[in-house]
């Protein structure tokens, strides 16, 4: 078994770290090597990474000793411009200083001709951890968690659409479950799939809307598991690129359909996993309470909202179903939780991180779910009420101030660029009014 294998099901953030160690003595000989290189990765706001490549020797070194990244990257916009120095967001764009960013060794994935992609958390020189960062939100809330004694498993499902550099999809029209029809992707995902072997995909399959596919990662811990998303969208946009195509994560390619970040959670206790009646319910309790609140990190942008308004199977109601695809939350067999909110635009280590803090404040009061199919609610309608939900306090109580500014920040930014925008939409009514 190699230290940069991915264990399906849970881990403590304790075993994840000695997992950790025991990769890094092997990542260090690697990185010693002549030709060897290293892609350090550091999740941004924006569902990517941001990134700094660094060759043998000296890479070897930063397995030890970490790497610095300007400190805007958690407070920048999609176009990778600083957002507005204010309140929280002053100690990561005044005077765009240096952060550490150190390697976490277990996240290791070989990306081909000696080189190897990890990803890093990022602290200030201080030592102390960047709170805007998205993994040090997400370990925030598994440490959290566990203190009630329980550890979750996550998988991530994302879709994707494929399209030719002029924007048309790769199938003229749906291909849910097809495998007649696809063959225009077949080299492609090909391709994919040897870029990712030893990444854990469970499952691909054509999906319902023209060219889109989706693929399914495996239950992992809830680092791994949004690190992996992540690493999987970078490989699947490479590998289409190869192609001359491109991969659209959009939340609504077109009016009408939707890409999705659907998570599956399970939670488990040292004795196996936890019951429904007990953990699972009042889980379940604290994410319906406070999904509404969250909208923003479910839906971070204009696009979200139109797969959400407008996308029949992107529920905005509030309600679980045993089995039911129709429902914001879904319960499966293990027992599982299928959560639907977040579109493919979101970033995944907030959606996870906002689940688990939702839920274990749910744990806290002890709650008691609703019956299935009880309306519990909606997600906001719009970004300007999501944009309100952010600035009531609720997201600053579950995730903390900090987070809760960036979110506004990225928000507003993210209206401000829409408003100050001429879309076909604006020429194509504008065509109607001459």
């Amino acid at each position: 078994m190699s230290p940069f294998d991915r264990p399906v099901g849970p881990r403590s953030l304790a075993v994840r770290a000695e997992a950790g160690t025991a990769a890094a003595e092997v990542l260090r000989r690697v990185l010693a090597e002549d030709g060897a290189r290293l892609v350090l990765l550091v999740p941004d706001p924006h569902a990517r990474f941001a990134a700094v490549e660094l060759a043998a020797p000296f890479a070897a070194e930063v397995v030890d000793s970490g790497y610095g990244v300007c400190s805007y990257v958690f407070a920048w916009t999609p176009e990778r411009e600083p957002l507005p120095e204010t309140g929280p967001l002053k100690p990561y764009l005044g005077g765009f200083g240096d952060l550490r960013v150190r390697l976490d060794a277990a996240t290791a994935f070989p990306l081909g001709d000696r080189t190897w992609a990890v990803v890093g958390d990022a602290e200030f020189p201080s030592g102390e951890p960047a709170g805007l960062a998205p993994r040090t939100v997400l370990r925030t809330q598994l440490a959290r968690l566990e203190e009630h004694g329980l550890v979750p498993s996550i998988g991530i499902e994302h879709e994707v659409v494929f399209r030719t550099p002029e924007g048309d999809p790769l199938t003229g029209h749906g291909v849910d479950y097809a495998v007649g029809g696809t063959e225009r992707l077949a080299p492609l995902l090909a391709d994919l799939r040897s870029a990712t072997a030893g990444l854990g995909v469970e499952s691909a399959r054509a999906e319902c809307h023209p060219g889109q596919y989706e693929v399914v990662l495996r239950h992992r811990d809830a680092l791994a598991a949004c690190d992996d998303a992540l690493l999987l969208q970078m490989l699947t946009r490479r590998a289409a690129a190869r192609h001359g195509a491109r991969a659209d994560y959009l939340a609504a390619p077109e009016a009408g359909q939707g890409n999705s970040c659907h998570v599956h959670l399970s939670l488990s206790t040292s004795d196996g996993p936890a019951g429904f009646r007990s953990a699972l319910g009042a889980f379940l309790a604290g994410v319906l309470r406070d999904a509404r609140a969250l909208s923003a990190v479910w839906a971070p942008t204009w696009n979200s909202y139109v797969r959400l308004r407008t996308a029949p199977f992107s529920p905005r109601e509030l309600r679980w179903g045993p089995d039911d695809r129709t429902s914001a939350i879904r319960l499966c067999e293990t027992p599982r939780w299928e959560f639907r909110f977040a579109g493919a635009d979101a970033q995944p280590h907030l959606v996870v991180a906002a689940l688990l803090a939702a839920g274990t404040a749910g744990l806290a009061e002890q709650l008691s779910p609703p019956d299935a199919g009880t309306l519990c609610g909606q997600l906001a309608s719009s970004p300007w009420e999501a944009l309100a939900l952010l600035e009531e306090g609720r997201v600053a109580a579950l995730l903390g101030e900090d987070v809760a500014a960036q979110q506004a920040a990225l928000l507003r930014e993210e209206l401000d660029a829409a408003l100050g925008s001429v879309t076909d939409l604006h020429r194509r009514r504008g065509a109607l009014r001459s």
